[in-house]
């Protein structure tokens, strides 16, 4: 009969295991032994580890050595020698029953759901709760969280100190979606044992969803204090590093992960980022390919290794990645734009439509999906299609937010959806989405606020109901409901829906608030600092917003037409008026069919004297975006200059009819000097 590899390896460890010399410092032995049992009852798998190892060289016939040793395995997920360790372990004397759940945590670890399940029922009554907790990942990870559930409640009232169970339950709880579980019990963990490093990294990366990445690093930091050559510590830290744009103290920790594992595939993956942004791209794709495959499928991965094929215009290359990352996530809008981009630079023009519908059907599709959209629509000969996707690309605004749209009919989703009437966020969106399509809107928030009332943990629940409400034009509501989802998961969706829905309720404090505070946390965000900026410029703060806009553009470039004519209204306010017309011609070359861009261009020339030119680049930005006050505003001041007042009172007419126009009181002013 042929040996499994598993099967193979594991019998090469017990050999080796074998063979070592059995030494007789059985005092040096029990001190390790301990050492080993004190760090793993605070999480300290590294240390541990190391204890432990020493301990089976010191005393290789000691079951408690080996034990330790298969303990420690187990916290760094090392099934295979945990499970070699265990047999020596029994080899030596150590019950069955006694040592089942690291037997059995050990198969869970290799993919042996059912036969950790198995084994894990023949704990002894000692060592009950321990089995309890690999039952429940074994179910866990058969896809019966429903049972898993039951049996960690069952595991805390019995242990309501374990810290331990306590990490466990909160992964679980993480993991379906019960953010607010999850922080629970993290927090009790840590609040039982402020040294245990397993629940400091829990809670890290809970805080860091929950606050943002600057609070989370503090815990990362007392996580590694506690174990510091832990792995899922130091990767997980540098990760995070980087992305608050500490590129130092990144590659410190990225360095230290790989002292600890040499030529880990992650660890290099960091680094290849590092080497992308360092704008060394020949470096960067080296890194990747140390990996050995192994990043095949990690998004991340994938988008990076895409992104530098399409650098070196290798498009067939950057198709096959882009089309394996977008049939693992297939709503990553910024995988489908990458991909749209790379089939059109193969002349692929149907395939990129295609790539690209869920996201242009959408009411808030981004300027530059509509534009990819009319790229390809002109390459496929459909000038009129593409014409209809520039328009709506030229709009300086987008529609709300909504997950994408539905094909099926509502008897078909209420259908699906009632096999689980008070279940998941994502069973109730298809149905959700349909009945606002059809016109149902009380229906449509009974069903969001069911599932709301019946999730009160989980983010996504609150998402769902505050999407419907704004939908709705019910803004003050929807701005509570994407504060309860910011409570539990603060990302970047999330801020711009909420500062949206504040803005909207008319609180634009609780709104810059909002903002500042995602600011602290993650102050590279792109999105954030983009609205940042736009709120600057808004309020007169135009020095802040050059300082915003250009740190922008230093990371982003110079072919963002909407960053450019953003920094032209800036530089117009701060009295540069020669820069602001330079930024907003450069926006206007990017973009011509833009209205932002037209609206600068035009603005910028009013600025410097030119009315002819400012009355054609201001009338064509009104007739691209007839809706947008701003812009209707300043043709409106335009007039007024040029003598037109009929003209101007019928701009700033419409200007006041939007609600949000925030220069009603200068508005006023004019037309009373109008007449």
């Amino acid at each position: 009969m042929t040996s499994s590899p598993r099967r193979l390896l594991l019998l090469a460890l017990l050999a080796t295991l074998a063979a070592s010399p059995v030494h007789a410092d059985a005092g040096g032995a029990a001190a390790l032994i301990r050492t080993a049992q004190d760090a793993l009852a605070h999480g300290r798998y590294t240390v541990a580890r190391q204890a432990a190892r020493a301990a089976v060289a010191a005393a290789n016939a000691s079951a408690a050595a080996h034990l330790a040793l298969a303990r420690a395995a187990l916290g760094e997920g090392d099934g295979i020698t945990a499970e070699a360790e265990v047999a020596r372990a029994r080899a030596l004397g150590a019950a069955a029953a006694a040592t089942a759940p690291e037997l059995a945590r050990a198969r869970l670890l290799q993919g042996d759901n059912s036969q950790a399940l198995a084994i894990a029922k023949t704990a002894a009554p000692g060592a009950w709760v321990a089995g309890l907790r690999v039952q429940a990942g074994a179910l866990a990870a058969a896809g019966n969280p429903g049972a898993a559930d039951v049996l960690l409640r069952d595991a805390l009232r019995r242990a309501p100190r374990d810290v331990a169970l306590l990490v466990d339950v909160g992964r679980f709880r993480q993991s379906v979606g019960d953010v607010a579980g999850a922080i629970d019990v993290a927090a009790r963990a840590v609040a039982l044992d402020r040294t245990n490093a397993a629940a400091l990294l829990l809670r890290a990366q809970l805080v860091r969803d929950q606050f943002g990445l600057t609070a989370a690093l503090r815990w990362y930091a007392a996580a590694r204090r506690s174990d510091p050559n832990n792995y899922a510590i130091l990767i997980d830290q540098a990760a995070t590093l980087g992305d608050a744009g500490q590129a130092t103290a990144m590659l410190a920790a990225t360095r230290a992960a790989l002292a600890v594992r040499p030529g880990d595939p992650q660890a290099l993956y960091l680094l290849a980022v590092l080497a992308a942004r360092g704008g060394k791209p020949a470096l960067a794709r080296d890194l990747l390919e140390r990996t050995g495959g192994a990043l095949e499928d990690q998004p991340a991965a994938l988008l990076l290794r895409a992104t530098l094929d399409l650098a070196d215009d290798d498009h067939e290359q950057a198709v096959a990645t882009l089309r394996h990352l977008v049939a693992l996530q297939p709503m990553n809008i910024q995988a489908r734009q990458l991909l749209a981009t790379a089939l059109l630079g193969s002349e692929d023009a149907a395939g990129a439509l295609e790539v690209l519908r869920p996201v242009a059907l959408r009411s808030d599709a981004d300027s530059f999906s509509l534009t990819l959209a009319a790229r390809a629509f002109e390459a496929a000969g459909d000038r009129i299609a593409a014409a209809e996707q520039l328009d709506r690309a030229a709009l300086p605004a987008r529609g709300a937010a909504t997950s994408f749209d539905t094909d099926e009919s509502v008897p078909v989703l209420a259908a699906a959806a009632a096999r689980d009437p008070d279940g998941e966020p994502s069973t109730a969106i298809p149905l959700i989405r349909g009945l606002l399509d059809a016109g149902d809107g009380a229906g449509a928030l009974a069903r969001a606020q069911r599932v709301a009332d019946a999730n009160r943990g989980a983010p996504g629940a609150a998402i769902v109901l505050g999407d419907v409400l704004m939908t709705l034009r019910r803004p003050a509501e929807a701005a509570a409901a994407y504060a309860r989802a910011a409570s539990l998961v603060f990302d970047e969706p999330t801020l711009l829906r909420l500062t949206e829905a504040r803005e909207a309720a008319g609180d634009r404090a609780g709104a810059a608030a909002a903002l500042a505070l995602f600011l602290q946390q993650n102050p590279q965000s792109v999105a954030a600092r983009r609205l940042a900026a736009h709120w600057q410029i808004a309020d007169g703060a135009y020095p802040d917003a050059i300082d915003t806009l250009e740190g922008l553009r230093a990371r982003l470039g110079n072919r963002d037409a909407a960053l450019l004519a953003e920094l032209s209204f800036a530089y117009d306010g701060a009295g540069n008026h020669a820069a602001a017309r330079s930024f907003a011609a450069a926006a206007y070359a990017l973009a011509p069919l833009n209205a932002a861009a037209a609206d600068a261009y035009g603005w910028s020339l009013y600025g410097t004297g030119d009315a002819g030119g400012a009355l054609q680049l201001l009338g064509k930005a009104v007739a691209l975006a007839p809706t947008h006050a701003t812009i209707r505003w300043h043709l409106a001041q335009l007039y007024a200059d040029l003598g037109r007042p009929a003209d101007a009172r019928a701009q700033v007419a419409l200007a006041l009819r939007d609600p949000r126009f925030g220069e009603r009181s200068a508005a006023g002013d004019l037309l009373k000097r109008l007449g």
